[in-house]
């Protein structure tokens, strides 16, 4: 046989002739599967194979982290970092300070050292190294920091390039990337209009990339990003930028930057027109339809498809640093894959592209969770350790550090991954780091696949929209146990395709550390198609006598009854319309608002048990917020149930099934809002409210206290 990989010669002629799996009784074809939610939960082991015991691992087995001690007066809320020639790292901070901290290669009772070499700078988001000098990108200009005297602090603060502010506090500026010619490249961010309740550009070049040379020529090079804090080069030089859920921005995502790209946010726009400007789209020729963006790159020729989703509040909500893994081995298997933080989990994920007809796309990872702040810029140490520079003031993190420098070491153990996936002609091909239990892969019930997407428009963000499940029909496992050829039906191009495999197990009986992937599909590949036959229908006498020993299913009406029961018991959390027998209103009425920093306004409230209550909840932020009032002490478990519906969140308001979630409103857009009436609880008590919104619960919360 003749794949792309040249692979499984002797596997394709057993499945032609004899219609099995190497390795499993199972047949080839498998019945299509419930669309997998994301969350993490212990898969039945499949249909005829015996049950295998495995205990998780945990990801500090294999990546330790390392708190780097700051001294007392050092406010290291980090903006960028760069390691340099001797080993030591040179970080900005967005208190305008750039340090040196030498010997942070700490293991032990070693400490680092911090010197500062410059300060007064204006926020600084962004710091790099080249030829002997610091460049840093405050946010109206990047600066040449030079050490004249080599006593370790800057002597000169040399402007290489300015543009201009309006003085909106959403301007954040980002880089530079110096690139292969020597130029450097920037980013700027949008602002933000609470009015309008959606980012603006507000003066030249905001929402664009540029290139400026070291004499102080700029260049626009795309425009359509909205947060693009982070971006950086894979091990073929093309660059890539990652962006963060917003308006026209369904969830957070990696796209491939060209010249004269448009990249998806019509804000900047406004600035096409401009001498030097590659990009000819006005505002206007944006269509607002709610199409997923895919759809709208065939009419629209400039707009660029991302190459990875990264599906929010699972993989991340605020998608910052791109690192590539450039350390020949010594950050463990995954060489020239790129690492990606996030500053609103406080996690790092893990992203492999592939070209398909010229276009990038590709698959991302969970990889490591539990750093102690919001990740903004990661770096390698000097011995090939991962850096993470982090900060959450303002933008708050799971991470409860208000900023920090943290190091994440390979054990040298190898873990049990995907390591990678690759798009196939029908379907996918997994290759693992260590080999498979070879029966148990071979089974397509081991598998789950669900395609999904989310819509393009003004909007902020999205909810999952076309979901659907994709049946795995059949599976070819190489005969080293690495690799696991899955052919599937009902793939979509343009669409996220979540990749399950929770009954996959290795030859040890040991579980995948991460049994879940999300590829995006641009491009299906040409080439050869295994031959493997669709399912018959089950009419065989066996199966009938299988099916007749199943206990009788309950009628349709008595299912219906439930599901109109679960309805009634979510409408009760949630009454929008002042009831009735409240002839003489509200006995209490609440006007509850946000706060910058992921705060409630006010941060508490008190009610009478009992009485009537009516909240007004206001989001005047940047990004969505719900509230959401649970019994006492429950906020966290409430919270992480609301992860738990992984793609289902945002189209359920991230609000889960639970009786210690009391009220709730729906998620809402910023300058949005809405009333909800409640009876307080008889029992007296301090409840929580919160914003059940993945990473926002753990800080966003405040105290209904409610007395006799």
């Amino acid at each position: 046989m003749k794949t792309s990989n040249s692979i499984y010669p002797i596997a394709k002629a057993a499945l032609l002739v004899a219609g099995l799996l190497i390795g499993s009784s199972s047949p080839v074809w498998a019945q299509a599967k419930t669309p997998s939610t994301g969350s993490k939960q212990p898969a039945p082991p499949p249909k005829g194979l015996e049950k295998v015991e495995a205990t998780p691992e945990k990801e500090d087995d294999y990546y330790k982290l390392i708190s780097l001690p700051i001294p007392e007066g050092v406010v290291l809320e980090v903006g960028g970092m760069a390691t340099l020639p001797d080993g030591s790292l040179a970080i900005c901070t967005r208190r305008g300070e750039v340090w040196i901290v030498s010997n942070p290669n700490i293991s032990g009772n070693e400490q680092p050292t911090y010197k500062r070499f410059a300060y007064g700078l204006h926020e600084p988001l962004g710091l790099a190294y080249k030829d002997g000098d610091i460049y840093v990108t405050q946010r109206s200009e990047v600066t040449r920091l030079h050490d004249a005297d080599g006593d370790g602090q800057a002597d000169t603060y040399d402007k290489i390039y300015s543009w201009p502010l309006s003085g909106n506090y959403h301007e954040y500026s980002y880089g530079p990337l110096f690139l292969p010619n020597g130029n450097m490249l920037v980013t700027l961010n949008l602002g933000w209009s609470n009015s309008l309740g959606h980012g603006v550009s507000l003066a030249p070049w905001r929402g664009w990339m540029l290139e400026i040379t070291p004499d102080g020529k700029m260049t626009p090079v795309a425009a359509g990003m909205r947060s693009p804090s982070g971006f950086g080069m894979n091990a073929a030089g093309d660059v890539f930028y990652t962006e963060n859920q917003g308006d026209w921005v369904g969830s957070g995502r990696i796209t491939h930057v060209e010249k004269g790209d448009f990249v998806g946010n019509a804000e900047g726009l406004r600035w096409s027109g401009l001498p030097g400007s590659p990009v000819a789209l006005k505002p206007q020729d944006v269509p607002n339809t709610g199409e997923p963006l895919y759809e709208v790159t065939k009419r629209v020729s400039a707009l660029k498809a991302p190459a990875v989703w990264l599906p929010h509040g699972i993989l991340g909500i605020s998608t910052t640093g791109i690192l590539l893994n450039d350390t020949k081995g010594k950050f463990g298997p995954f060489e020239n894959q790129l690492f990606v933080g996030d500053q609103g989990q406080s996690k790092v994920t893990r992203v492999d592209f592939e070209k398909v007809k010229g276009e990038y796309q590709g698959v991302v990872f969970p990889f490591r969770e539990g750093f102690s702040s919001g990740i903004l810029r990661l770096v390698w140490g000097s011995d090939g350790s991962m850096f993470s520079g982090m900060t959450s003031r303002g933008w708050s993190s799971t991470g409860k550090d208000l900023y920090g420098l943290q190091r994440l070491v390979w054990t040298g153990r190898m873990p049990f991954e995907m390591k990678t996936v690759h798009a196939m002609p029908d379907g996918f091909e997994i290759t693992f780091t260590k080999p498979v239990d070879r029966k148990l892969a071979a089974d397509p019930a081991s598998y789950k696949i669900t395609g999904f997407n989310y819509k393009y428009h003004a909007t902020y963000g999205s909810p999952v929209i076309n979901s659907e499940s994709c049946p795995v029909r059949g599976v070819v496992v190489s005969e080293d146990g690495l690799k696991a050829r899955l052919v599937v039906d009902g793939l979509r191009q343009g669409y996220i395709h979540e990749i399950n495999t929770e009954g996959v197990r290795g030859e040890d009986g040991k579980l995948l550390l991460h049994d879940v992937a999300y590829y995006t599909l641009n491009n299906i590949p040409d080439g050869e198609k295994l031959a493997i036959a669709k399912a018959p229908p089950a009419h065989n006498h066996a199966a009938m006598a299988m099916a007749a020993a199943k206990p009788a299913a309950k009628p349709p009406k008595a299912k219906a009854v439930v599901a109109k029961k679960a309805a009634a018991n979510s409408t009760a959390k949630r009454v929008t319309e002042q009831p009735a027998s409240w002839t003489k209103g509200a006995d209490f009425t609440i006007n509850m608002s946000t706060k910058p920093g992921l705060k409630f306004e006010p941060n508490q409230f008190q009610v009478k048990a009992g009485s009537t209550v009516k909240v007004v909840f206001r989001n005047n932020d940047d990004m969505l917020h719900n509230f959401v009032v649970v019994m006492p002490g429950t906020a966290i478990e409430v919270g992480e149930l609301a992860m738990k519906l992984g793609l289902e969140g945002q189209e359920k308001n991230y609000i889960p099934q639970t009786d210690k979630l009391l009220y709730h409103t729906n998620l809402l857009q910023p300058n949005t809002s809405e009333a909800i009436y409640f009876t307080a609880p008889e029992k007296p008590g301090t409840y929580t409210y919160e914003c059940s919104v993945p990473g926002h619960f753990y800080t966003m919360q405040g105290l209904m206290k409610v007395v006799k």
